[in-house]
Parts: C-alpha cells; structure tokens; sequence
C-alpha cells in the first residue's frame, strides 16, 4: 500500500508535465515504473493523459497512449473527450489520429452540450472541421443518424455548427459547413436571441466575409427573430454599417446558387470551385454598387481571385456562344458542349423549379437539349514549347477554341429561347430558388 501511495504522490505530476511538454523519456519511464498511471486523471478537472496530450498537440504520446489501449473516448470532469479538446485546439495531427482510433464524434459534453464539431467550427479551425465531417460521411455515423442530420447537430442552447462559425467570424468554417448540407436559414433556439438565423448572427458579428457565403447560398434577409428583428436591424443595432448596406431589404438581392445545380449528379470539384468564384464576383460588383458613395469601405474578399482579363486579346471564336462576351471555361459531359460560367450559372438560374411544388431536375444543355449530367472545368494537354496562338491560358488552365463548330452546327437556334433572353450574367438580378428552407426546424422560445 505504502508503495502504492508513492507512486501516486511522487509520479502523477512527473507524469501530466511530461505529457504536457511531450517528454517522451521521463514519459516512458515512469509509465515502467508505474502502469497503471496511464489510466489516472487530475484531481480537479479529470484530465486524463490523452485528454493533455490532445490539447497540447503531443502526437507521439498521443499515439503510445492509444497503442496502450487507453479508450479513446474518455471523459474528463465536463464530459469532454480527447477529441473535443484536439478539436477546441485545432491540433490536426492529434484529430486524424483520435479519429483513426474510433473517437466518437456524437459524444455531447455538459458544458454547452456541444460535439468536437461544434468546437471545430467556433474556434475556426477548417481542418479539424474537415477530418471530422470526412468521418462522419464514411462512418456509421451516417447510417444511423444521417449525414444531413450530423452537420446540422445542435448543441444544448439549440445553435447548430453553422451559427457557431457565423457568430465567431469564422468565414471558411461557414463555407465548408455551407457546402456540406448546412441548413442556412435554421434558427437557433436560447444561443443568442432565440430564433436568430446564421445571417443574424454574423450580422451581430460584423463579418462581411461569413455574410457573403451565406447570401450566396440563399440566406433570407427578411427571416425574423423571436423578437421581430431582421439581419439589417441586428447589423444597425451593433453599429456595422456596410454589413447593414448589404442586408437593407431595399437594396438589390444577391444572387445565388443555383438549385439546379444541387441535383446534378457529379458537379467536378474543379467546375464548383470556377462557379462559386464567378457567383462571389457577380455579388461583389453587387456589393461595390451598395457601397458606393458611403463611408463604409470594402474590405478584403474571401477568396483572392485575381484574374487576368486577356478578352480585348481574344478571337471570336473562344467565346461562348451564348453570351459572346466571355471565355468558355465549363463543359457540359457527355455532350462535350462549352460554355463560359456566367451562363452556366444564368442557365441553372432560368425556370427555376419551386422546391416545394415541383420535382427537382437537372437543367438541359443549351445546344442540344440533352440533360447536363456532369460539369468539369476544361483542360487540355499542356505545350512544352510557347502556348500555340490558338490556345488561352485562364487562371492556369489551358483553352482550346476547336469548340465553335461542334456548338454552332449541333445546337439548334431554338435552344437558345430562354437563355439568351437572360443576357451576362452580372447583369441578372433576381434571386434564385436555391434557398435552403428549414421548415422542420424547432424553436425555443424560452429566453436563456
């Protein structure tokens, strides 16, 4: 017993400082000379060595600690697990391994009633939130809760990862949680003022950046709180003027993404990424037409994409047929049609199907009506020598022109009804259906 005691007196502390600084040496020897420390927590808090290792990003402990059957979901005094603290840290290496032992991502603490999901998304850290939603989707997560039903998990106030990231300012957290199946017009139950959506979070936040990914994907700017306050009122009551300009109702409506384009079958990644890059640059134009002439300058977009503007430079036979004004930068497969993204988008946007009446089909090609399938970017095969005088280099993708003929001849002039009517893309004002609706969302209305 005597020998016992010394071994928790004199060797626990040794013990959680090692952990703590990843002094694998003095970690290995006391672990020889006492085992069973590797199962003891602190007195206070009840951390356990892999909750230390975890939070303080100490892998290779991390790693032996697992290898020594330590339960990877272990739970200090609040009920948080490794993976929640790896997570509030944003200790990537230590995630992927947690998770690579079997974490459990649907372990609720009793602070907040909050996942390792939700941590990863307030404190902003996109990897973390990444690797933990790449899990979820392969996991028997989404078979037995849903994938859907996982990225929009609330914690114990009712706020989802969504409104945690818009309230934090955290844009790329907002995004990648957008663009995996956040509901972005949920409210949130006693988090914040009790039924405040994403956009009234980040208005109260003043963060342009988290506004404009949700503006994009159909953020509604009149949806009310329990109190009756819109986004535009939240954003004047905590003094953001130029987040107010963009949410006054009687400003112009921001474009969106297309439903259309959800129910594509394979959208290439690469195509997704060109799109949403034209959808934020048709909204900053928006934007700088708002603000002009206010005092409230633009600040820095979300994404720096600086391109190259070769038109005056380019034959008429690069540009899309549709509009003539831009480079054709998608192709539709199998088809093997080309367009510029501005009319991809204007295509997608046009008879746009209501969600709740109608049935969701994908859009048709424009040439030769056939259903659009697949989206991908363009390539072709790189020259070694200097870029032939029938290729245009666009954000560093290759162009071919040899298109013109396959679209002119196969394309029908009736194909063109209700497309061309459209006109550029920057000149479209209307929103799109592409508004996600949370009808079965709950609300608390009790006051926290």
């Amino acid at each position: 017993m005597g020998q016992g005691l010394s071994c928790r007196g004199s060797h626990e502390h040794g013990l959680f400082r090692a952990v703590q600084h990843g002094d694998l040496e003095t970690f290995a020897t006391l672990l020889e000379t006492c085992p069973s420390l590797m199962h003891r927590t602190t007195v206070y808090d009840r951390h356990s060595p892999l909750h230390i290792a975890a939070a303080n990003g100490q892998i290779q402990i991390l790693t032996m600690l697992l290898n020594g059957s330590v339960n990877p979901d272990v739970l200090n005094r609040q009920k948080q697990t490794p993976l929640m603290l790896a997570a509030m840290h944003g200790k990537i290496a230590c995630v992927e391994k947690l998770l690579e032992a079997g974490a459990n991502v649907l372990m609720f603490d009793s602070v907040y009633g909050r996942t390792s999901l939700h941590y990863a998304a307030y404190y902003g850290h996109s990897s973390c939130l990444k690797a933990i939603l790449s899990t979820a989707q392969s996991s028997p997560v989404a078979a037995s809760w849903g994938y859907a039903r996982f990225v929009n998990i609330r914690d114990g106030r009712g706020a989802t990862p969504l409104h945690l990231a818009a309230r934090q300012r955290q844009p790329e957290c907002v995004h990648i949680l957008l663009d995996s199946g956040a509901l972005v017009c949920a409210p949130t139950g006693r988090y914040g003022c009790p039924g405040s959506t994403a956009l009234h979070l980040a208005a109260r936040g003043g963060s342009l950046d988290c506004i404009r990914p949700l503006l994009a994907w159909g953020a509604d700017r009149l949806q009310r709180d329990t109190s009756g306050r819109i986004p535009y009122i939240v954003a004047l009551k905590h003094k953001h003027g130029a987040c107010a300009a963009l949410l006054n109702p009687t400003s112009a409506e921001p474009l969106v993404w297309p439903l259309p384009l959800k129910v594509i079958s394979e959208l290439n990644p690469e195509a997704k990424a060109l799109l949403e890059r034209v959808l934020i640059d048709a909204n900053k134009e928006r934007e700088k037409n708002i603000l002009k002439g206010t005092a409230y300058s633009l600040p820095s977009p979300m994404h720096s994409d600086v391109v190259d503007d070769n038109i005056s430079e380019v034959s008429e036979t690069e540009l899309c047929c549709i509009c003539f004004e831009q480079v054709c930068t998608i192709e539709v497969q199998d088809c093997g049609h080309q367009m510029c993204a501005q009319c991809t988008l204007a295509l997608c946007c046009h008879n746009k199907p209501n969600p709740t009446t109608a049935c969701l089909t994908p859009p048709l090609c424009p040439f030769c009506r056939s259903t659009i399938a697949r989206l991908v970017v363009i390539q072709m095969e790189e020259s070694r020598d200097d870029i032939d005088q029938d290729v245009l280099d666009i954000n560093g993708s290759k162009i071919s022109k040899s298109w013109k003929s396959r679209n002119l001849n196969e394309g029908d002039s009736s194909s063109f009804k209700g497309v061309t009517t459209i006109g550029s893309f920057g000149k479209m004002g209307g929103r799109s259906s592409g508004r996600i609706t949370a009808e079965n969302e709950w609300v608390d209305n009790k006051q926290q």
